[in-house]
């Protein structure tokens, strides 16, 4: 009998210590409402397995987040979940962490390079290619659109605009007059919206690749009058952006489950230590009024 107590309380202690582990979240940046979600969304899932967790904020900037993962690094964390500022920026970090014997998962934003042991996110070329039919269905297949595109070398930005691009392709009626960058930054998205108004007063619809851009692209359709003529599609279904939609300002926007992202990050950190590359999407929405 007391053998098989203590048999007992060695299994329990060794279960215990091999899924003690601590992960570092490198987020490219906590000022955007949907990063926001998905730090929440890994932290709570952490404190509910037992597991502790180091968040550290990029704020956008592609070398702080290479000396966030150089400093987490350091300290040892078990495994370094990684949402890229930028996907071919990120190689060198994510190459020291492979130096370093520490598994690494991607969240949301993909990398160009190194070794990464699970990739979580939804797929954002099905997302561009939602955008597209809805804009190509609301304009009659004819039309002139705008395209404002996310931070350069995102993985995100250049799938959504691979999707978006391959429906719009198949309507010799639709013309992309400007493809322009707005950092998924809605005060960008503001400014750039008022220059491209001014170059193209007669466009019909705007895709911005997320919902930051095109709430500001909206601020500046409402200002020059045109709300009830230009259709504006966003991507993330962040909170602002559902209202918008549900006032009927925003026309539609793709969602994402960003908090579930974060969620599953720290899951399969914790189930797998030692397996291959794998792909898990999160299932995407089309969101209007």
């Amino acid at each position: 009998m007391k053998k098989a107590v203590l048999l007992s309380v060695l299994v329990l202690l060794v279960t215990s210590f091999s899924f003690a582990v601590t992960l570092g979240l490198s987020v490219s940046t906590l000022n955007n409402p949907f990063f926001v979600d998905l730090a929440n969304g890994a932290k709570d899932k952490a404190k509910e397995l037992g597991i502790d967790i180091k968040v550290v904020d990029a704020r956008d900037d592609s070398a702080k987040q290479l000396n966030d993962v150089e400093d987490l690094i350091r300290q040892k964390v078990d495994i370094l979940l990684i949402n890229p500022t930028d996907s071919d920026a990120i190689v060198a970090a994510i190459e020291e962490a492979n130096e370093a014997n520490i598994p690494v998962i991607t969240v949301d934003r993909g990398s160009s390079g190194g070794i990464v042991l699970l990739h979580i996110a939804s797929d954002n070329v099905a997302g561009g290619r939602l955008a597209g039919e809805y804009i190509a269905e609301k304009i009659g297949g004819k039309g002139k659109v705008i395209e404002l595109v996310g931070i350069p070398g995102t993985s995100s930005a250049r799938d959504r605009g691979k999707g978006f691009n391959e429906v719009i392709a198949k309507y010799a009626g639709i013309q992309v007059v400007a493809r322009q960058t707005a950092n998924y930054n809605r005060a960008e998205g503001l400014t750039v919206m008022e220059n491209l108004l001014q170059a193209h007063p007669d466009i019909n619809a705007v895709f911005a690749h997320n919902d930051e851009m095109a709430l500001g692209a909206i601020e500046a359709i409402k200002a020059a009058g045109k709300l009830k003529d230009i259709i504006v599609v966003g991507f993330d279904a962040t909170p602002d952006a559902l209202e918008s939609v549900k006032k009927g300002e925003l026309s539609a926007t793709i969602a994402q489950q960003p908090y579930r992202m974060g969620e599953l990050a720290v899951e399969k950190a914790y189930e797998f230590l030692q397996t291959k590359t794998i792909y898990f999407p999160v299932d995407l929405q089309l969101v209007t009024q």
